[in-house]
Formats: C-alpha cells, sequence, structure tokens
C-alpha cells in the first residue's frame, strides 16, 4: 500500500461536514470540521493534511519535515 493511501470518511453536520482520515498502517484517526460548501476533494485535502502533522508529530518531526523538538 502507498504510504498516502488513507481512509476518507464524510458526515454531514447541518452547515458542517465532518472529515475523518484514517492512516490503515499506524490506524491513526482524525477529524477536522469543515464548511459544506467545499468540495469533497478539498474536505479530503484538509484532513489528510491534518492527519500527516499528527504523524508526523508522533515521529518526532516538525510540520516541515526537518526533526522538531518535543515539549
Amino acid at each position: 500500500m502507498s504510504e498516502d493511501q488513507y481512509i476518507i470518511e464524510f458526515h454531514q453536520l447541518g452547515a458542517y461536514v465532518k472529515v475523518s482520515a484514517l492512516d490503515p498502517v499506524t490506524l491513526t484517526e482524525v477529524s477536522v470540521p469543515v464548511p459544506a460548501n467545499l468540495s469533497q476533494r478539498q474536505a479530503a485535502e484538509m484532513a489528510v493534511r491534518r492527519l500527516k502533522y499528527v504523524l508526523a508529530r508522533r515521529n518526532g518531526m516538525a510540520a516541515d519535515g526537518t526533526a522538531g523538538e518535543r515539549k
């Protein structure tokens, strides 16, 4: 499986959509609320960006991919 393959899920909640992204390798899941008028592609990109951030933080990396300082 490619490292950029994630499971994306959408749930409409009024004027917002809860977008969840799951990394099937680490079983890490994140959710982000986005306005309902965003396209699914834009919403999925936001969730994947947050998931990559969380995965990088767990691996001790900064958001830009460089070694980060854990506090």
